[in-house]
């Protein structure tokens, strides 16, 4: 009888994606910011109260490679299903930025000349922060272009120096800068955090997984709201 790789103890001890081959270098041809019209949960131009008339675009790295291991959805992460994804390397580190983080200022810089009106961006569609570099490089962006918005997802914990870098961000951002903490279990506060289905304290469940709205470019709650929003599983 045949063992299921997904189900084996080899799996469970993954350190990276399941789709190897789906790993893209930083620098090659591919854009490593992707319009959020490629993703109909996404959409492209935003009509939410907030940051109207902007563009969003959104960022792919590569599962477990840049998360921590304390992550819940570490063995059953949603990109396990998701074979056809770009997922992008962070790369060498050798002049003090990753190739990534090089590639991604280069971009940004880009699409802010193309949209004025400014741009959101998506973090992380697969993948989390994976040093605390990485979130200056997102402060240093957001100094430099006032139009530029970020929101996301971290499954890093306040108490790792990445986590507090996070919350550091969170906080001076003025709003531009909304990453939520994901949360497995029902906690006391409703702070802006991201949890599973089965949280039953203050919250709001994610409107395009209902069908409410359209795409989080028409909702813009997980960058409004203060309460924790429940996302149902995938």
């Amino acid at each position: 009888m045949q063992c299921n790789p997904q189900h084996s103890t080899v799996y469970t001890m993954r350190t990276t994606t399941v789709y190897p081959k789906s790993v893209k270098d930083p620098n090659g041809t591919l854009d490593i910011l992707k319009k959020g019209s490629n993703n109909k949960k996404l959409g492209f131009k935003v009509t939410a109260r907030k940051w109207t008339g902007k563009r969003l675009y959104s960022l792919t790295l590569t599962e477990r490679a840049t998360c921590p291991r304390s992550c819940h959805h570490w063995e059953d992460c949603y990109g396990n299903n998701m074979p056809f994804a770009h997922r992008f390397a962070v790369g060498d580190d050798s002049t003090g930025w990753t190739d990534l983080e090089l590639r991604l200022q280069k971009e940004v810089a880009m699409l802010m000349k193309r949209h004025p009106q400014g741009i959101v961006i998506r973090l992380h569609v697969l993948g989390d922060f994976y040093s605390v570099n990485y979130v200056h490089v997102w402060e240093g962006l957001l100094l430099k272009y006032p139009e530029l918005c970020v929101f996301g997802y971290t499954g890093r914990e306040l108490s790792d120096p990445i986590g507090k870098a996070i919350q550091h961000l969170n906080q001076a951002s003025q709003g531009r800068f909304v990453i939520r903490y994901s949360r497995s279990k029902n906690y006391d506060g409703t702070n802006r955090y991201a949890a599973s289905e089965d949280f039953n304290g203050v919250s709001f469940t994610c409107p395009e997984q209902t069908g409410k709205i359209d795409s989080c470019a028409d909702c813009g709650a997980c960058w409004i709201a203060n309460k924790t929003v429940r996302f149902l599983s995938h």
